[in-house]
This record gives structure tokens, sequence and C-alpha cells, in this order.
């Protein structure tokens, strides 16, 4: 599973850093604070169990050594409206391990789209990953990294700009994707 998770520190590098969609990437990515956890179930429940570990991991583990965790699974969510609804299910399952307001979940996917969007519209390649990832974030990182940031509510729409920008020859030209 080291092609996952290398095609995926590709994609961080390359789009989420490089093209500065997230100017909190960085640091947490500089210092190795990073968690990477391929996930190998072989259905939705034995994905979210590992879910519930990785929550409970996270909120546990200092933040000097682990920041963040990137959860992925190659194989099990093809279909991004099936991931879709795996998202809002995660995100309950904050609530269930009483981390609201600690950790916070962002997603990614290969054919992630934005409502009222087309598939191939180039705003959506803000959360296009190599494979499907559910991002568990701290919340206080958050604020920490929103707060040294002059405007953080413009992120997006400065991500927009940069996207269509760029275009999907430009994004084409990054050679991110699945390697295997």
């Amino acid at each position: 599973m080291q092609h996952v998770i290398d095609a995926t520190r590709d994609w961080l590098e390359k789009a989420v850093i490089g093209l500065n969609l997230c100017p909190f990437a960085k640091a947490v990515y500089v210092k190795e604070q990073v968690r990477y956890v391929v996930s190998e179930a072989r259905h939705l429940d034995g994905f979210l169990e590992e879910l519930d570990r990785e929550l409970d991991l996270l909120a546990a583990a200092d933040p000097t050594e682990i920041d963040t965790t990137l959860l992925i699974h190659p194989t099990l969510f093809d279909d991004f409206l099936v991931f879709n609804d795996v998202i809002g299910v995660a995100e309950e399952a904050v609530g269930e391990h009483d981390l609201e307001g600690i950790l916070q979940i962002a997603s990614f996917h290969p054919r992630f789209k934005f409502a009222g969007t087309g598939p191939d519209d180039i705003g959506n390649y803000t959360n296009r990953s190599p494979y499907p990832t559910l991002h568990l974030l701290r919340e206080d990182s958050i604020a920490r990294a929103a707060a040294a940031f002059p405007d953080a509510s413009a992120i997006f729409e400065r991500n927009i700009a940069t996207l269509e920008q760029l275009g999907h020859a430009g994004w084409d030209a990054l050679n991110i994707g699945r390697k295997d």
C-alpha cells in the first residue's frame, strides 16, 4: 500500500501545497505531523471501525507528533455518491466520540463534485485526490492557522480562481494521480 501513500504525498506536494490550496498544510507536512492510514477494509463497517480507531488515536495523540490524519481507502468508494453518504456517517462518528469542537473531517475524492456543479467543473479539483480520503483535523490547529492567515474565509474563492487560471491542461500537467 506504499504506492497509495506515495500518490497521496505527491498530491499534497503538487496540489495542496504546491498550488497553495490549503495555506495551513505545508507546516504540518514539513514537520511530518501527518499520519497516513491506508484502509484495507472489505466493507463499510470495517472502514467505519478504522475511522473510530483513528478518531480516538488522533484525539489522544500529542499534536506535535500527529496533528492530522489522512484515512485513505483505495478501492471501497469508487462511486463518489456512495462516498458522499459515508462522509455524513463519518461526521456523526465525531459526535459519537464526543469530539465535536475538537476534531472535524474534510473529504477528498478522485471524482469529487460540489453540489450544483458539472463533473468537469475545474472548481471540483480543490477536493480531488488520488484516492477517496477522509482528512481528520484538529479544530485547535485550524483555529491557530486561520488566526495567522489574514482572510481565511477567502481561501475557497482564491482556490477556485487559481484552478480556473490553471485550467484542466495545467492540472493534467501536474501529473497528479493514482500510481496503480
